[in-house]
């Protein structure tokens, strides 16, 4: 090989192989979230409602910190960890800007299973106390933590080898009911389990197949030993909680800053058990001794990670899936977007990272994300800011919770539950819209309720792909054919002539989980490429361009879309006689698909709707009572177009 063949290659050779400096840029912009919003924040409209919000976060976090932390069967200042590390590796992987990351009720209890499978309390007995740690706690609750944090780091791995293998995509199939169902059924464990504090009862650890109700018989069976003080107490506590919640949520508008009721009945009860001595004198059970300051990091036990195989699956998959809920809706309600498998690795590292910090499992929480919306939290920064808040805590205010009655945190952990618990309402919903989703509803959560959270998420996964798989062969619309989109063109008498262009595009196929996102995105980039257009149009004949829809390899509407001329109104007319069946999800895509289009002033029509679909869009929310939306015919809609607008000429037309 001569020296200019070698040189001609080696260059090719570096050219290939040599990283651009950009292109590491753009890859750290999109796996590092914070390098894209921070250097935009704006300290002037930001930092007050982010800084209010930090606060009101910091509360939250440290008493479900504390509570989420005695139902992972650990000692409770693992969960003031559990809610500074994890917020803190969210923050900076993360794409949700009001999503609220740190100790989360159903990933706390899942851990528990683990926790007291392999110390159970019979074993306290058994180690001495050993004040020669950094946290001066017990060889007991050392090991514990030990578990927990196992969990943590191994379920986070899980997460990040989603993320390499990039499952995100696979998320479409965690449809609505199932992941409200599921996370119905673990809130229900979750309040069962806390029954022994508020009742002030002693009594053994309880899991397995349905466990849930050998619990509340137990309860049953020694009622007799319910302490009444522990009992009045709570319901107390209880009352206080959800008359000042609602309270501040009636009121939100009218007080700049809502009533932090939870920090409130923590100080109070902590200061009535010190003055009357409830621990000696009316045997309550405390929080105890809470350790000063944060110890150094230290690797999890490696040598329990294959026993708790199962309980890491569990955190990996429900924390998620609650997780990514949250962080579509939030990107849902403030107009942006998360990709799902770069929210795989930031609550993998989220949980990878702090379990070397004796953090328990952590997730996303849907009342702390709640909070942030009703406190006006605008991105982040909130997040960090009560991770300032809660570090202050751990130095300085923790030992003073030593008197805390338990069956006070336990009222906090159930109060803070009724987000999940009130989506029995969802019922009504899915019953009026899809009754087979109403069964995928009700079998899940009974499935949950009878054995844990992950097997009713897989439950639900199963049933739901079994159904849609025995729906599709009986649609008629498996019939491979081709549909044109028909497109019309009409001049109107205005101050000058204004080209205008109606659209009718058939749905040739039904409307589930599987297709929704697919069917949405092909329409929207439609209408973007129609207001995109600044280009003024010569010759009618450009404009008009003939675009397929392929029903049966999607089930989607694809087509590329002819430019319209500018200063032109739109109206789209989708003929839904295609739609043979549907689903909850579908229904609601196809509210959004109107309400989209109509904030782009497109004005969208549907013909050939059936009884049940339009029942079905009235209980998703009407797109609009005001006029009429759907049509018997495409020809009515059209009339009605004509009508409306005085349509005077039909410029060019085509049959479907």
């Amino acid at each position: 090989m001569t020296g200019a063949k070698r040189k001609k290659k080696g260059m090719l050779w570096s050219k290939i192989h040599t990283p651009h400096c950009e292109d590491f840029k753009q890859w750290c912009r999109r796996r590092l979230p914070i390098l894209e919003w921070a250097p935009r924040y704006n300290l002037k409209e930001n930092l007050l409602p982010d800084t209010m919000s930090g606060i009101m976060l910091a509360v939250q976090q440290v008493t479900q910190g504390l509570a989420f932390a005695i139902l992972s069967s650990v000692h409770p200042v693992f969960g003031l960890y559990g809610s500074l590390f994890p917020a803190i590796i969210y923050a900076i992987f993360g794409m949700g800007r009001h999503v609220a990351t740190g100790t989360f009720a159903l990933t706390s209890l899942i851990s528990a299973n683990a926790v007291e499978r392999l110390v159970p309390l019979s074993s306290q007995n058994f180690t001495t106390q050993s004040n020669t740690s950094a946290l001066g706690l017990s060889d007991f609750e050392l090991r514990r933590i030990g578990v927990a944090a196992a969990v943590s780091f191994l379920g986070g791995v899980i997460q990040v080898a989603m993320f390499v293998l990039q499952l995100g995509s696979a998320t479409f199939l965690l449809t609505e009911p199932v992941i409200s169902a599921m996370t119905t059924g673990a809130a229900t464990h979750v309040v069962t389990s806390q029954v022994k504090y508020l009742l002030g009862m002693k009594m053994p650890y309880i899991s397995g197949p349905l466990g849930f109700f050998y619990i509340y018989a137990y309860v049953f069976e020694n009622i007799k030993s319910v302490r009444l003080e522990a009992l009045l107490l709570s319901l107390l506590s209880i009352v206080v909680l959800i008359l000042v919640k609602e309270l501040n949520e009636q009121f939100k508008r009218k007080i700049k800053v809502v009533l932090p009721v939870d920090l409130v009945l923590i100080i109070a009860a902590s200061f009535a058990c010190y003055c009357t001595n409830m621990e000696i004198t009316y045997g309550l059970e405390v929080v105890g001794h809470i350790p000063k300051g944060i110890p150094s990091p230290r690797a999890p036990p490696m040598n329990v990670l294959s026993a708790v195989i199962t309980e890491a699956f569990g955190v990996a998959l429900v924390g998620y899936v609650a997780s990514l809920a949250l962080a579509q809706g939030s990107a849902k309600k403030y107009k942006y977007s998360v990709d799902d498998n770069q929210e795989f690795l930031a609550h993998g590292l989220s949980n990878v990272i702090p379990s070397f910090f004796f953090c328990i499992p952590s997730a996303a929480a849907m009342g702390r994300t709640a909070g942030l919306y009703s406190t006006g939290a605008k991105t982040q920064v909130a997040c960090l800011i009560s991770c300032i808040l809660v570090l202050i805590v751990i130095y300085a205010v923790g030992p003073l919770l030593y008197w805390l009655p338990m069956c006070v945190l336990a009222s906090i952990i159930v109060v803070g539950l009724k987000g999940m618990l009130i989506q029995f309402r969802d019922l009504k919903k899915y019953w009026n819209v899809d009754k087979i989703d109403w069964g995928i509803w009700v079998s899940t959560y009974v499935f949950t309720i009878c054995f844990a959270a992950n097997v009713g998420l897989l439950f639900g996964v199963v049933c739901t792909i079994a159904i849609v798989i025995g729906r599709f062969p009986r649609a008629k619309t498996l019939s491979i054919k081709t549909m044109k989109e028909m497109e019309l063109r009409v001049k109107i008498e205005t101050d000058g002539e204004t080209l205008q262009q109606v659209k009718i595009i058939s749905i040739n196929n039904p409307l589930v989980f599987l297709n929704v996102k697919k069917f949405h995105t092909d329409l929207m980039n439609i209408i973007q490429k129609e207001n995109a257009s600044n280009q003024l149009l010569d010759d009618v004949s450009k404009c008009e361009q003939n675009t397929l829809l392929n029903s049966l390899s999607n089930g989607n509407c694809n087509e590329e879309a002819s430019q319209p001329c500018p200063n032109e109104k739109c109206f789209l007319i989708l003929d839904c006689s295609g739609v043979t069946f549907f689903d909850y999800t579908g229904v609601s895509m196809l509210v959004e698909v109107y309400n989209d289009c109509k904030s782009r002033s497109v004005d969208v029509s549907l013909a050939h709707c059936a009884a049940s679909l339009i029942k079905a869009m009235k209980y998703c929310g009407n797109p609009d009572s005001e006029k009429p939306v759907s049509f018997d015919s495409v020809s009515a809609a059209l009339s009605n177009i004509y009508s409306n607008k005085n349509l005077s000429k039909l410029s060019d037309h085509s049959e479907v």
